[in-house]
């Protein structure tokens, strides 16, 4: 019997475990955009609300910039390609 072996690099690893993370965060925070700009257009925000939420994601796409940076990411890193269907994240 061959005894096969599974190679594993914890670098990598903990690389691609990271690109997976800010993947899932730049997806909900494209998803918080949406919602938010919807909700804009609907005018069913106050002023204080439309500043709150413009500072919270400009702070959060800061944040994510800040993350990539310090993984040794690009955000284009993080975007799946799911074949025919196209990507996962909208391209900014």
């Amino acid at each position: 019997m061959t005894e096969s072996r599974l190679d594993l690099d914890p670098e990598k690893a903990g690389r691609d475990l990271v690109s997976l993370v800010l993947t899932v965060v730049e997806l909900l925070r494209q998803l918080m955009e949406r919602q938010a700009v919807r909700r804009f257009d609907q005018g069913d925000l106050t002023d204080e609300q439309v500043e709150r939420i413009g500072t919270t994601l400009m702070l959060l796409e800061q944040r994510m910039d800040e993350l990539c940076d310090q993984h040794g990411l690009r955000r284009q890193d993080l975007n799946l390609d799911l074949g025919p269907l196209g990507t996962l994240l909208d391209h900014d």
